[in-house]
C-alpha cells in the first residue's frame, strides 16, 4: 500500500478519481464506508426501471457529465416538461396553470444515476474497492484507521467526501484548527433533504394534460417532479418538514405523502405500485449535526485557501463542494476528481 493512492469515499468524485487513475496507471484502492458505492447517488430498481432517490437530473452546458455519459454508453434523455404545473395552497386548494415546469430542459440517464455509478464501477478492478469500510481518522500523512482498528499507509490519499465529514477524519490529527474549521465551514448539499419517490403502472398524469410538476404551500411534499421514463409512471418529492420533525416517522412520513399525491393528482394516486423513501439528514455517511437544516439557497461553494493541496501533501480534500466549478452537483464531482487526478499525478 505504501505506492498506493488511497480514495475515501465511493461517491461520483472518488469513483471518477478511481477512474482517472486507472487509466493513468497508477495503483489506488478506495474504501467506502457503506456496503454500496454511489455515496448520495442513490438509485431504486423495480422492474429493470431506476428512479433516483438522490440527484436526478444534469443540465447542458455541464460537459463532464455529458461526455462521461456518452463514454460510459448510456442513455440520457429530456425531463419530462410537458403539460400544466399544479399550485397546492396552505389550505390544499389545487390551482392548474400558476408557473412553468421549473425543471425543463434537464436531461436524466436512463435506469438513474445509479447506472452511472455501477459502469463507473465495472472499468475498475474489483480488488482496488473495499466496502463496509469506514474510516475514523487520517493522519497528516495519510495514513488511515478504520473502525475495525486496522490501519493503513498510502502513498498519497484523497478524502472524497463532504467536508464536514472529511474534518470529523482528521480532527485528532496534524491538520491546524484553521483547516478543520474550514472543512466545518462547507455545507454539505442536499444533507438536510428527504426525497420519496412513488411509483404506477403509467403515467395517468400525463394523459390529464399534467407535467407531474407541483409546488406546495401545504407539504408535505414541496417540491414534485414526473419521475418516470419509458411507459413506467412515477413521481417524486422533496419534504419540506424539518427533519428534527420527520425524524423516526418513516412510515408517517410515508402517509402522509402518498395522502398529498392523492389530494393533487386524484384517486389514482392514492395506490402507488412502490414507493421508495430516503432521509438524508439520517445518512451517516453524508449528513452530521449542523448539515440538518436544510438549505434555503444553493450555497457559493469552491475550495478555501487554506484547503488547496500542495505538491508536496500526503492529503487532498476533494468533492463536490469543494468544486472549482458547478459545486454541488454533479458536474462539480467530476470537476473536484479532474482536480485531485491533477494532484496525485503532479506528485
Amino acid at each position: 500500500m505504501r505506492d498506493t493512492v488511497a480514495i475515501v469515499g465511493g461517491g461520483l468524485t472518488g469513483l471518477a478519481l478511481a477512474w482517472h487513475l486507472n487509466r493513468a496507471g497508477v495503483p489506488f484502492h478506495l474504501y467506502e464506508a457503506r456496503s454500496r458505492l454511489g455515496g448520495r447517488i442513490q438509485t431504486a430498481m423495480r422492474d429493470g426501471a431506476g428512479f433516483d432517490l438522490g440527484p436526478s437530473w444534469f443540465w447542458p452546458g455541464q460537459p463532464r457529465m455529458a461526455q462521461l455519459v456518452n463514454a460510459l454508453g448510456l442513455e440520457r434523455f429530456d425531463q419530462w416538461a410537458e403539460g400544466a404545473l399544479l399550485y397546492e395552497t396552505e389550505q390544499g386548494e389545487v390551482i392548474r396553470d400558476r408557473g412553468f415546469s421549473s425543471m425543463q430542459g434537464s436531461y436524466r440517464v436512463r435506469g438513474g444515476m445509479g447506472a452511472l455509478v455501477s459502469r463507473l464501477a465495472a472499468q475498475l478492478p474489483e480488488s482496488a474497492i473495499t466496502l463496509s469500510a469506514p474510516v475514523r481518522e487520517v493522519s497528516a500523512a495519510g495514513g488511515l484507521t478504520f473502525e475495525d482498528g486496522q490501519t493503513v499507509e498510502a502513498a498519497r490519499t484523497v478524502l472524497a467526501l463532504p467536508p464536514r465529514l472529511a474534518a470529523e477524519l482528521v480532527r485528532g490529527s496534524e491538520f491546524s484548527p484553521v483547516q478543520i474549521a474550514a472543512l466545518q465551514g462547507v455545507p454539505t448539499w442536499m444533507a438536510g433533504h428527504a426525497k420519496l419517490v412513488a411509483v404506477y403502472q403509467k403515467p395517468f398524469w400525463r394523459e390529464d394534460g399534467l407535467s407531474g410538476d407541483v409546488m406546495s404551500r401545504r407539504g408535505p411534499m414541496v417540491e414534485i417532479h414526473d419521475a418516470g421514463s419509458g411507459d413506467n409512471g412515477a413521481l417524486f418529492g422533496f419534504l419540506g418538514v424539518p427533519p428534527a420533525v420527520r425524524a423516526g416517522q418513516r412510515a408517517a412520513v410515508i402517509e402522509a405523502c402518498v395522502a398529498q399525491l392523492g389530494r393533487v393528482f386524484g384517486s389514482r394516486a392514492s395506490a402507488p405500485l412502490a414507493v421508495f423513501y430516503t432521509d438524508w439528514a439520517e445518512e451517516e455517511f453524508t449528513s452530521v449535526e449542523t448539515d440538518r437544516q436544510p438549505l434555503t439557497h444553493h450555497p457559493a461553494y469552491g475550495r478555501p485557501e487554506t484547503l488547496k493541496a500542495a505538491p508536496g501533501d500526503r492529503v487532498c480534500f476533494a468533492g463536490t463542494e469543494l468544486a472549482p466549478e458547478m459545486g454541488g452537483y454533479l458536474e462539480g464531482a467530476l470537476a473536484s476528481a479532474e482536480e485531485a487526478a491533477d494532484w496525485v499525478l503532479a506528485g
